[in-house]
């Protein structure tokens, strides 16, 4: 049996920008992606945590060190400039991966640089 669970969690980054005429998805400083584990084109699922909205999309690799959290395509309507979001992956596991399962929380301060990362 397989079982998902969450992979990874960033938490609070604020959304710097929304591109409503782009093809969708969310485009995320690399930085960000690479200490998350995420890659290029991966499904994630956002949390607003200023209005409630939750959805999922792909990530995009934004320029390094840059903190840009862009909401793109009809996603750009789920949330506003400074709203901070939540971004989960989940992944599949066995019972037998479960032993060693640890996933990776990433904290970020207000311009979107990492202050923390963490396996738990």
């Amino acid at each position: 049996m397989y079982r998902e669970m969450v992979r990874c969690k960033r938490s609070y980054p604020a959304i710097t920008q929304a591109e409503l005429w782009y093809e969708g998805s969310i485009t995320l400083d690399v930085d960000l992606m690479r200490a998350a584990g995420i890659r290029e084109g991966e499904k994630v699922h956002v949390f607003n945590s200023n209005n409630g909205e939750r959805f999922h999309t792909y990530a995009i690799a934004g320029e390094s060190g840059s903190g840009v959290v862009c909401l793109n395509g009809p996603a750009a309507r789920k949330g506003v400039v400074g709203d901070r979001i939540v971004i989960l992956t989940y992944g599949l596991f066995s019972d037998q991966e479960l032993e060693n399962y640890a996933p990776v929380y990433v904290k970020v301060d207000e311009k979107n640089r990492i202050t923390d990362t963490t396996v738990r």
